[in-house]
């Protein structure tokens, strides 16, 4: 199955929603051990994103990626943006004008994440949300190989989001501002981390049932 940018509108639609569902939840986790600002900057992108969904939905994937970065870049503060605008930006350079299924899609993002590392010059175990997005990447890059049917690969990148980020509750941060607690930023989920799990799922969920509706 290959996936069009069609689904962008329905993506960011969803996104949002978990987002601001989970709002409070993830704004008492950034205060704890970050500026609090988290949210706000994600839900300043998303609705700079929606603004565009539909134009957007009708380019083809490096288009899509592309403008989907840079809208970031421009919209989004803090760390977040420079680091998921590198990423779709990235991301955007792999696509190539291809149709994109789980293996084309599997290498966009592993180019993308590693960009992501350089540029956060931070790796898996940090604390931040390359401790999600670094091993939802390797698992991709693994089912692809293994041709694992979609329906499994969907489900299975959601189990793998969500123990990277819990796994960051253990974690001492090293980089950004939580850097500065040492030890006592030990016992908190990184909230960047969190997001990255939820938007993760949330785009899974809407492939699923993309997948399984009758056309």
């Amino acid at each position: 199955m290959s996936f069009s940018p069609s689904l962008f509108s329905q993506f960011i639609q969803s996104i949002s929603t978990v987002i601001e569902t989970n709002a409070e939840e993830v704004t008492a986790l950034d205060q704890a051990i970050g500026d609090g600002d988290h949210v706000t900057n994600l839900q300043r992108g998303l609705e700079a994103l929606a603004q565009q969904s539909d134009a957007i939905s009708q380019l083809d994937w490096a288009e899509a990626f592309k403008k989907t970065g840079m809208t970031i870049l421009s919209s989004v503060g803090g760390a977040s943006g420079s680091l998921y605008g590198t990423l779709f930006i990235t991301m955007s350079k792999t696509a190539n004008n291809q149709p994109v299924n789980l293996q084309h899609f599997a290498e966009m993002l592993r180019q993308g994440v590693d960009a992501v590392k350089r540029r956060g010059k931070a790796d898996l175990g940090e604390k931040t949300m390359l401790d999600v997005l670094i091993p939802v990447s390797e698992y991709l890059q693994n089912a692809a190989k293994q041709d694992v049917a979609l329906p499994e690969v969907l489900e299975q990148i959601k189990q793998v989001a969500v123990k990277g980020m819990e796994s960051t509750r253990d974690l001492v941060a090293t980089k950004g501002r939580a850097s500065y607690l040492g030890e006592r930023s030990k016992g908190h989920i990184d909230a960047g981390a969190r997001t990255s799990q939820l938007m993760i799922c949330t785009i899974a969920d809407v492939l699923r049932e993309q997948s399984t509706t009758p056309t």
